[in-house]
């Protein structure tokens, strides 16, 4: 057993080295942290070169549309197109009996020959009369007679052959054909039906769908604010690419096909405050259909020094403002108060309160305040703290240097 002076002995010595250890100066790399410090997931605030783009409402509209009337009454014989298909310009849609039209047509033709024949002898008659007068072979009365009946004849055959292309018209109006080539509705009237030229209600509707007009609502003060950015130069044209417009349909998916803006209405809507906006689209394969509610994606221009940050990043304080935390060279965080302008994807726009190079908390905000001192590693979306897709950022000089 060993004696009691021995044991002594031991700890004074394990006490003389503890001091001799101190006096030396500090563990290299600095002290450890102190026990339960926060750990947070950082990002480093870089500018980056931003396609600013907006998301507006809006609803399609077929290209063309147009509605199928009768231009002539009568009796619906039969008609020639199934509900729903496609039909070209001028194909016959439906037939009206054409009896009447026939009969008035034939009539008018042959009042045109009758008065053809009598024009003939009038003509002949005067040509006659007007060698005769020469000599005075007949009065001047006569002659001035024959002239008159030669022009009277001629109005009655042109009357005759007006009458007669109206006739014909009609006849033609019996069959009714599309106006213009497109995807064809229901039909309002069966075979036996009487139509008339004057009514309201149509046969069917008619609409071309390929391609589609979108028709987007945007607030002129949305106008107004893109303008005045442009004009400071917070933003940049986009250059020929601005046309461009993609698609949102209605259950969230992406329309394959991009577009490209028509027009841009000069008229505010004193109801709404909102202007619109008319694109088009090809549409091959009637994916979009009349009515449908859609969101268009219009790039608006670039911003070249933008500052993006994760919008999981920003919270709200309690007045609804946003704010975000940083760490600064002491690795204590501090408080921001932030200005965005807009959310781009996941991410926010930030107007001011960052700066570049800032190490932003984008995790971990839980146990946060301002003056708490944290560790730190380096953020990505698939990662977070504790995790081992972690990897911890550098200590700053002034932390090196404690």
């Amino acid at each position: 057993m060993r004696p009691p002076l021995t044991y002594g002995l031991t700890f004074a010595a394990a006490i003389v080295s503890t001091f001799l250890l101190v006096a030396c100066g500090k563990p290299p790399g600095g002290p450890p942290p102190a026990p339960g410090t926060p750990e947070v997931g950082i990002v480093t605030v870089q500018p980056q070169r931003v396609a600013i783009s907006t998301e507006l409402p809006g609803r399609t509209v077929p290209f063309l549309i147009a509605d199928v009337r009768p231009q002539v009454g009568g009796i619906v014989k039969s008609r020639k197109f199934r509900e729903g298909s496609d039909v070209k310009a001028g194909e016959a849609l439906y037939q009206i009996d054409p009896a009447t039209y026939k009969a008035s047509y034939d009539s008018n033709v042959a009042a045109l020959a009758k008065a053809e024949a009598s024009l003939r002898t009038t003509r002949l008659k005067a040509e006659r009369y007007k060698e005769l007068v020469a000599i005075k072979a007949v009065s001047q009365q006569d002659y001035d007679d024959a002239a008159a009946s030669l022009q009277q004849g001629e109005a009655d055959v042109a009357a005759a052959r007006a009458n007669a292309e109206t006739s014909r018209i009609n006849l033609a109006y019996a069959r009714i054909d599309a106006p213009i080539s497109g995807r064809i509705g229901k039909s309002t009237v069966t075979p036996g039906a009487l139509v008339t030229a004057s009514q309201s209600t149509a046969l069917a509707t008619i609409q071309q769908l390929d391609p589609i007009y979108v028709d987007l609502t945007q607030p002129s003060a949305a106008v107004l604010q893109l303008k005045q950015a442009m004009a400071r130069g917070d933003l940049q044209k986009s250059g020929a690419n601005a046309a461009r417009v993609r698609l949102l349909l209605e259950d969230g998916s992406a329309y394959s096909i991009e577009g490209k803006l028509e027009f841009s209405d000069v008229t505010v809507d004193q109801n709404t405050g909102a202007i619109t906006l008319r694109a088009v689209f090809p549409n091959p394969d009637a994916d979009l259909l009349p009515g449908m509610y859609v969101r268009a994606v219009l790039q608006e221009g670039v911003k070249e020094q933008a500052l993006m940050v994760p919008q999981q990043a920003v919270s709200r304080d309690g007045s609804g403002k946003p704010m975000a935390y940083v760490v600064d060279a002491q690795h204590k965080l501090q408080r921001r108060a932030l200005e965005t302008e807009r959310a781009v994807g996941d991410q926010w726009l930030v107007k001011s309160g960052l700066a570049a190079g800032d190490k932003l908390v984008v995790d971990g905000q839980q146990r946060a305040a301002p003056g708490v001192e944290v560790k730190t590693v380096q953020w990505s979306p698939s990662s977070k703290p504790g995790t081992q897709t972690a990897k911890a950022a550098p200590p700053s000089s002034a932390g090196a240097a404690n």
